[in-house]
């Protein structure tokens, strides 16, 4: 399950990937008002954009945030794990923060690290296929995306 946190940012990404050709900086507080977000959570959650190089944004007077680059380039895995730090649904399963769960005897014969590690492929490669300008694409055309998995 993906935190409010994460669901936050999609929403500001989707807007921002709206507006990504026109080069335009949007501030904080349009965005927070266009999709019924608190303002000071999303600050937190931008700054965090930015700092992965997602976003990039301008102080002061005309300033706000853009896309660091084209909606296309952009997954959602990327996101993801900039905000949640992983996609592992366990944490032996990941590759940047692995941990030896307590109560597994072992890892190679453990049916429930088998199956999860199964989850956890298949999430990997939906997230890092599907990109803003994919989820831009099927809310414009009310198009669900398939996947072969």
């Amino acid at each position: 399950m993906i935190s409010k946190k994460t669901k936050y940012a999609l929403k500001a990404l989707l807007v921002l990937a709206q507006n990504f050709e026109s080069q335009q900086l949007t501030l904080i507080t349009d965005l927070a008002l266009k999709e019924k977000l608190p303002k000071k959570f999303l600050e937190l959650i931008l700054l965090d954009l930015r700092n992965g190089g997602i976003l990039v944004s301008k102080r002061g007077k005309g300033g706000g945030y853009k896309l660091a680059k084209n909606p296309e380039f952009i997954t959602i895995g990327q996101v993801i794990r900039i905000l949640e730090g992983t996609l592992s649904p366990l944490p032996c399963l990941s590759q940047k923060a692995y941990r030896k769960c307590e109560e597994c005897l072992n890892e190679e014969t453990c049916s429930v690290r088998a199956v999860m590690k199964e989850v956890r492929d298949a999430t990997v490669r939906i997230l890092d296929a599907t990109s803003l300008h994919d989820m831009l694409h099927r809310i414009n055309t009310s198009e669900s995306l398939s996947y072969v998995i």
